[in-house]
């Protein structure tokens, strides 16, 4: 069934059509995404090649063919080249998560040595526009287009299209909570659309969550077969032996389904995980988490650059904000408190005050009203906050002189929220693990529904950015910060 062009949702697992009909039709919006990612990627490489050309060209037209044409039709097949042989077209990785942001920039990276490498053998002079302006440029362009793409699938798949058809295979705790994932976030592609258990039956008989028991786990294979579902959610449950998981992977050989298995170390994930055959053995190897090293000290000179920029472009609204902050109520514009950073040490916090003189003293009398999740202190309509704060605090605006925090090191412009001393102090060994990196501007926690989230959720984004820290993860939560705070989704 299709509406637009694209898969449609369907009701059920039962109201199959003919067999494989469903994996072909998911195959076909796949096909096409990715070929429309390859396009966009082509077209976008050769309008950058062509307005350099067109620029510098025009001021040597004569040679333009002898000097530049030849670079020009390289550099362009060169970065195509790149993007096929780093897989940054592989459909696994197109519209979700880094790695496919990861793979674009590795490709590119791979086009500028390749350049330089070229030039230096040809002894080009005119080489440096390429690999200085041509390539950042076509960074800069195709990120962009991919970003719109990806912007444009998401909004297809909340409407409930271009969605894997899956089936959940493992105990019913487990697969409950691979659909309440999947269901909470569609963008990530998939719909569990049937379920397979030891005994066959679900809590509620032949559902699980409303979504229907269609078997057995020893029926899996034969359910992929006749039903083409697009992936196999394997789930955790006694059942599994290795030589059971291994039997399934080979009676899927020849289907369009793909085997995911989820493994038992929960949100350890990215790359600090690999997997290496040792004696024959598959085993998951887990690198330990990076907490020092050459990549977080290109982290902390991101931070500082980032800080010092970002201060230069709003120093202009932050001297406003400061008059705004004084016109209107008695006190400061800016408020210090203390928070706790990396490693427990202490340091004070800077904000633009959005509350009256004297709130602090006042949090006791509130104490009975208090809609925050677990430790935090949170009102939707706190009285204590003033007109010109509740505007602040909806965009964000608040936080911008942390960024004073961030150029002396005590902060970070990404990392987990920054906790209060008496947070800390009722701790247990598990969330002190958010000590062990500088606490951020903007996290996980920032992009994910701020001050809506269950205080679960926000030590699970937290842990899970600790363990899991990549320049490039960095570099997605900064991107989706921004949406985040135009939104002013979970702020008050």
């Amino acid at each position: 069934m299709r509406q637009g062009g694209v898969v449609s949702p369907l009701p059920s697992a039962r109201g199959r059509l003919a067999d494989g009909e469903i994996s072909r039709t998911t195959s076909d919006w796949e096909q096409r995404y990715r070929r429309t990612v390859i396009v966009s990627d082509t077209v976008a490489t050769a309008f950058v090649v062509a307005a350099i050309g067109e620029f510098f060209g025009a001021r040597d037209a004569a040679n333009w063919h002898e000097k530049w044409g030849i670079l020009a039709f390289g550099t362009e097949l060169l970065v195509l080249a790149m993007l096929a042989v780093s897989r940054a077209w592989a459909p696994a990785v197109l519209g979700q998560g880094a790695e496919e942001f990861r793979r674009l920039g590795r490709s590119l990276f791979m086009a500028t040595v390749a350049l330089a490498l070229g030039g230096i053998a040809l002894t080009s002079r005119n080489i440096k526009l390429w690999i200085f302006v041509a390539i950042p440029a076509i960074a800069v362009v195709t990120m962009t287009t991919r970003y719109l793409l990806r912007l444009w699938l998401h909004k297809q798949r909340k409407e409930g299209r271009c969605l894997r058809p899956v089936l959940a295979a493992g105990s019913p705790a487990t697969v409950r909570d691979l659909i309440t994932r999947t269901r909470k976030f569609p963008h990530l592609g998939w719909r569990v659309d049937a379920v397979c258990t030891e005994d066959g039956l679900g809590p509620e008989g032949d559902q699980l969550d409303g979504v229907p028991v269609v078997g057995r786990l020893t029926d899996v294979a034969n359910h992929i077969r006749r039903d083409g579902y697009r992936v196999v959610a394997v789930t955790p449950d006694p059942h599994w032996s290795p030589h059971r998981l291994q039997r399934l992977a080979w009676n899927l050989e020849g289907s369009d389904a793909e085997m995911v298995v989820a493994p038992v170390l929960m949100e350890v994930a990215g790359p600090r995980l690999h997997v290496d055959a040792v004696l024959g053995i598959p085993l998951l190897r887990v690198s330990m988490p990076s907490f020092t090293g050459g990549r977080r000290s290109v982290k902390g000179v991101v931070d500082r650059l980032g800080a010092a920029f970002l201060l230069l472009l709003f120093a202009p609204l932050m001297v406003v904000v400061a008059l705004l902050v004084m016109a209107e109520s008695r006190g400061g514009a800016v408020y210090r408190q203390r928070r706790v950073g990396k490693d427990g040490r202490e340091f004070t916090i800077l904000k633009f005050r959005t509350m009256v003189a004297g709130a602090d003293r006042a949090r006791a009398e509130l104490a009975d009203r208090n809609e925050g999740a677990g430790l935090l202190f949170k009102l939707r309509r706190d009285p204590r906050v003033t007109r010109v704060g509740a505007v602040l605090r909806r965009y964000s605006i608040d936080e911008l002189p942390q960024l004073f925090n961030v150029l002396t090191g005590s902060m970070s412009l990404v990392g987990p929220r920054p906790p209060l001393p008496e947070e800390c102090a009722a701790y247990g060994p598990d969330i002190r693990r958010r000590l062990l990196v500088k606490p951020g501007l903007t996290g996980l926690w920032q992009i994910s529904g701020r001050s809506d989230l269950p205080w679960e959720e926000a030590v699970r984004l937290d842990l899970r950015y600790v363990e899991d820290w990549s320049l490039a993860l960095d570099t997605v939560i900064l991107w989706k910060t921004l949406r985040a705070v135009l939104y002013g989704q979970g702020a008050y």
